[in-house]
């Protein structure tokens, strides 16, 4: 980045109101040019071998892999729910809310813990109960559809604490284009993850014949997920990869953080960003198997789903789309912002703003086809799909990077708590709602089926573009954030070191 134009960044620093000091009193968010006596646990300077780093790296990532794999596990058999327990679209669409709701409220509580405490017990200990209650919810009796909504609220509880704290320890480890690699190899694996997780599930309930035993695999592959972070999981010094010898930096109160996150620009407006991606991703990924499906039947090329488990084909299709438009997008836009980003500053966010702008009409095109072609509408599917995984690493790398090491956890909580408030916590069950509202008009008609369901999703493409919008408002204040988050880890003010407390 570059160092000139200080006079920009040290006015948008007077906003954090973060405080430079040398004195042994220095606060967590303060930066002091020596180590305080007596506070080892606060600032840590152990250093971790890049032989390490890259091992937890590629642990993260399997333990990545394996959330999002769940997540959508039970949109891949979500037909064979609909049927087993008899239930509405706006119903099925609470299985999505409940999890994203306990995700995004436990969020904070995380993102608290994760900026104060051991992250890698923290990691374990949501990866447990994550385990054991996805496991749980493949025993649920059809009287009993109530306790499946409670065992998949229970299992946002360890989602919440893992994506929470997992991109911060990767900050910690890497530095540069390294980080930047390093988190496109982390956030390559949601879509991926997402992709196998219709295939695995609707797989594992064909050969079974029991949409269940699609939700008994991956805690097995959990319990493994486990061993790996006992064994070759280190807790990284939080702004390891960022002082270099600089400042050390210590706890203040999470209000202060929460006010120092609400005045940093590029924050806030990304934050409104992935929200807005969190509503389209959410929405589309949970319908979309079905929503083809029901275009197959209203075009009487298939009979409507008699018996489960229903015919798996469109979750087949969709998540192998996901998998490979998900590797595609996020190394092509990591690739793009690489080459960019040392000679556009706000680089980042207009790449996010273009994958989001442009992947709208592809995603409004292709719900228009699904009642005449489906080959076309998986055409622009997929490409809709590559041009929004454009975003994935970059919007990870961009929080990194505009927020100070040690209110990373809780930054990256707060993004997921409102990205899923009022994205994909209420997306899912809104576009059953629609759906379920619209019935009324054509009851028991496979074609009406179709229909309602494809208008209640065109509401995804327009928010997309309004996602596209909060983009361009972040590119505006992107490179005065970044360099100030830069000084504050660096300890300096007015681009020097500093020498007494002063409010920047």
């Amino acid at each position: 980045m570059e160092t000139e134009g200080t006079v920009a960044s040290n006015q948008h620093s007077r906003k954090t109101r973060l405080s430079f000091s040398t004195i042994i009193s220095a606060r967590y968010g303060s930066i002091s040019s020596e180590l305080p006596d007596g506070n080892a646990s606060s600032v840590q300077t152990t250093s971790i071998s890049p032989r390490r780093s890259y091992i937890a790296v590629a642990v993260l990532c399997y333990i990545n892999l394996l959330n999002y794999m769940d997540r959508y596990t039970i949109a891949g058999v979500l037909l064979s729910i609909q049927k087993y327990f008899d239930i509405s679209d706006s119903t099925s669409g609470l299985l999505q809310t409940v999890f994203i709701c306990s995700f995004m409220f436990l969020a904070p509580v995380f993102g608290y813990l994760g900026d104060r405490y051991d992250r890698k017990l923290i990691m374990i200990a949501g990866l447990f109960v994550w385990i054991v209650t996805t496991l749980g919810s493949s025993f649920v009796k059809q009287s009993h559809f109530w306790i499946l909504l409670l065992t998949r609220a229970l299992v946002g509880t360890g989602e919440a604490s893992y994506s929470t704290i997992a991109p911060t320890v990767i900050g910690d480890l890497f530095a540069g284009t390294q980080r930047t690699l390093m988190i496109s190899f982390f956030y390559i694996f949601i879509p991926v993850g997402s992709g196998l997780g219709y295939i695995l599930g609707a797989t594992i309930a064909n050969a079974t014949g029991d949409w269940r035993w699609a939700l008994r695999v991956n805690p097995a592959l959990g319990a493994l997920g486990i061993l790996l972070l006992v064994f070759l999981i280190t807790n990284p010094p939080r702004g390891a990869s960022d002082n270099h010898g600089g400042a050390a930096m210590e706890s203040t109160s999470y209000l202060e953080d929460v006010k120092y996150l609400l005045k940093n620009r590029s924050f806030v407006w990304s934050s409104f960003g992935v929200t807005a991606m969190a509503f389209v991703t959410g929405a589309l990924a949970f319908w979309t198997p079905t929503f083809l499906s029901r275009a197959q039947v209203a075009q009487g090329n298939r009979l409507p789903c008699g018996v489960e488990p229903c015919n798996p084909i469109d979750s087949y299709i969709f998540g192998a789309i996901t998998v490979v438009t998900g590797i595609v997008g996020v190394f092509l836009g990591t690739g793009i912002s690489k080459k960019l980003r040392d000679r556009v500053p706000n680089a980042d966010p207009l790449i996010c703003a273009v994958g989001m702008l442009s992947s709208s009409p592809c995603f409004f095109i292709a719900i228009m086809l699904a009642s005449t072609s489906i080959p076309a509408t998986y055409t622009f599917i997929a490409i809709g799909e590559t041009l929004l995984s454009l975003n994935w690493a970059i919007l990870a790398d961009i929080l990194l990077y505009v927020v100070v090491p040690t209110r990373r956890a809780t930054a990256e909580a707060l993004q997921i708590m409102v990205c899923h408030l009022l994205g994909d916590a209420g997306s899912p069950y809104l576009i059953g709602a629609i759906s379920d509202a619209l019935r009324k008009y054509k009851p028991d008609s496979p074609s009406w089926d179709f229909r309602r369901l494809e208008y209640s999703i065109l509401l995804c493409p327009f928010i997309g573009v309004l996602g596209g919008l909060f983009f361009l408002m972040t590119s505006l204040y992107i490179k005065e954030d970044r360099k100030a988050a830069q000084l504050l880890v660096s300890g300096q003010a007015n681009g020097q070191p500093a020498t007494s407390t002063e409010s920047v």
